[in-house]
């Protein structure tokens, strides 16, 4: 069985190096624009140095450009994927459908988690009309990722690690709404992380102040084989937010988990950033899904005060009696008794920052009469050959500051030369110029011309959940088969008792209330008040 590519998110360039060091297959990273964290922009120089690393690698490079776009946006996003292309990215991970309208260079696209891929027939349809790769809900259960694959051929990607979105994806308009800051345009402000009160309709108060939408972050670290079978191909880490210490720790753990190797030094999930762990809906619905305490890392537990032990520089948690989440900073309420956690091991983050990790490349050195050619120059036989071959062997396998180890090394000259020392120290230079031209050279990057069709559409009509902003991906829509088409919210329509989430996560069950009326539920945040509905058949919620 083929093994599964391990795609670790970029925030920067550092990051993204540093990813692959830690053994990353592929990395991807945002654009300067239009990408779905747009705090986590990069500059177009920076990007290119990092397909030059990355494919010196033969590693790959996804960029998103993951936001619904305007028609003047969608334009200039065309002249950025042709910029991308030129720079050797392997592919344009997107959600706007305009784009398949325009003339883009042939670069693979991948279908964005946003463009809300949850059934085998939306799938299918993104097969057809060219997608390379689809990127599929965190939401699926392994029996829904099966069936996908059975009934497409296209690849598959899926997140594996990191923060859950409560609401499927691209499907969300809670912040616009209640800001104008749009998940879909890349400004997602985060009201799922707030604290909430839910009543039932008489007003009785089910839950109060509590962080109600706020999900654990997902870990599948144990169940990578079942993905593999179920035919996902791409293993997906998120945390384009993240620093350098989440991804050493991080990608290094599945890294192994994946080779199913030991690691040199104890890569642990639990030592950063998380909310608790879940494996979502991946075996199907369970209750350990919800942070409702609170949406920040709480950290180990370790133990009632009298009893823990912390080493100088550790971060405490702890809950006061009014069950608020307290940090080091605040020590009025803390008891004898006080059950405390560690959300910041000094002396782990200590020996993580300071561990170096290098990334490798073997390669085999041949000292022929063409790299003696470099040099210039003419050599004595040596006297003692022996010596001679040592000494070339020794010096052209110093590569310590370079990304590569020298596996062989092949003396293929006779009669064997006397080479000074520093003649041996620029060949070896030189050669290392050369093997790096070299695989850059035989990197295979993949190209793809869509070509335009009319594969029927599923829906003849569309509502503001498509996500339609430009003439373009009206245009798309209305190719395939769509007859009417309303605008997406960022257009300015009236959102007044619109959905404004969907989501798997369902308070009713949290709460035991399945099956005991059909009346609605209601969340109040601050001063705004939502409707919640149910639908019980296909297990979903959603607000309004």
């Amino acid at each position: 069985m083929k093994k599964p590519e391990l795609l670790a998110p970029a925030k920067d360039l550092e990051t993204g190096i540093t990813a692959i060091q830690c053994g990353a297959d592929a990395v991807y990273i945002g654009s300067s624009r239009y990408g779905a964290r747009s705090s986590a922009a990069n500059s177009l120089d920076d990007i290119e140095k990092l397909v030059k690393f990355a494919h010196k690698h033969w590693v790959k490079v996804y960029v998103t450009i993951n936001t619904i776009l305007t028609d003047k946006e969608i334009l200039d996003a065309r002249e950025l994927i042709q910029r991308l292309y030129e720079l050797g990215a392997d592919a344009i991970i997107i959600q706007d459908m305009g784009l398949l309208e325009l003339d883009l260079p042939p670069i693979p696209l991948f279908a964005s988690t946003q463009c809300y891929n949850n059934t085998w027939e939306k799938v299918d349809f993104l097969e057809k009309v060219g997608f390379q790769r689809v990127i599929l809900p965190r939401e699926l259960s392994l029996e829904q990722i099966r069936e996908i694959k059975t009934k497409t051929n296209i690849d598959l990607e899926f997140f594996v690690h990191g923060a859950l979105c409560v609401s499927y994806s691209g499907q969300c308009y809670l912040s616009y709404v209640n800001g104008g800051r749009s998940g879909n345009r890349g400004e997602c402000a985060q009201p799922c992380r707030k604290q909430y009160t839910l009543t039932d309709s008489k007003g009785n108060v089910l839950a109060k102040d509590k962080y109600l939408l706020s999900l654990k972050d997902l870990n599948l670290s144990g169940h990578l084989d079942d993905l593999i079978n179920a035919g996902i191909s791409s293993f997906k880490i998120e945390g384009r937010l993240k620093d350098t210490n989440y991804i050493k720790n991080i990608v290094s753990y599945y890294r192994h988990k994946i080779d199913k190797t030991a690691p040199e030094f104890d890569f642990n999930p639990d030592k950063t950033f998380n909310r608790g762990y879940t494996t979502y809906f991946l075996q199907g619905r369970n209750k350990d899904i919800a942070a409702f305490d609170s949406p920040k890392h709480i950290g180990e537990p370790m133990g009632q005060i009298e009893k823990a032990k912390l080493n100088n520089g550790d971060g405490v948690t702890y809950f006061d009696e009014q069950g608020e989440l307290q940090g080091t900073n605040n020590f009025k309420s803390i008891k004898k008794g006080t059950f405390i956690y560690r959300n910041l091991d000094h002396e782990y983050i200590k020996r993580l920052k300071a561990l170096k990790i290098e990334r490798k490349i073997k390669i085999k050195i041949n000292f022929n009469n063409e790299l003696l050619k470099l040099a210039n120059e003419k050599f004595e036989p040596a006297k003692n050959s022996e010596m001679a071959i040592q000494n070339i062997k020794k010096q052209l396998s110093k590569l310590g500051d370079t990304d590569f180890v020298a596996e062989e090394i092949n003396i293929n000259v006779d009669p064997v030369p006397f080479i000074p020392v520093g003649v041996l120290n620029e060949l070896r230079r030189q050669a290392i110029v050369m093997i790096e031209q070299e695989r850059m050279q035989n990197y295979l990057q993949n190209v793809f011309k869509i070509i335009l069709n009319n594969f029927p559409y599923s829906q003849k009509n569309l509502d503001y959940s498509a996500n339609v902003l430009n003439k373009f991906a009206r245009q798309f829509y209305t190719r395939h088969g769509v007859e009417t088409i309303e605008p997406a919210a960022e257009s300015g329509i009236n959102m007044a008792e619109k959905k404004l989430m969907i989501t798997k996560h369902c308070l009713k069950y949290q709460f035991n209330l399945c099956g005991k009326s059909n009346e609605p539920l209601y969340l109040t945040c601050e001063h705004n008040k939502y409707r919640l509905d149910f639908d019980c058949k296909n297990c979903e919620m959603t607000l309004s």
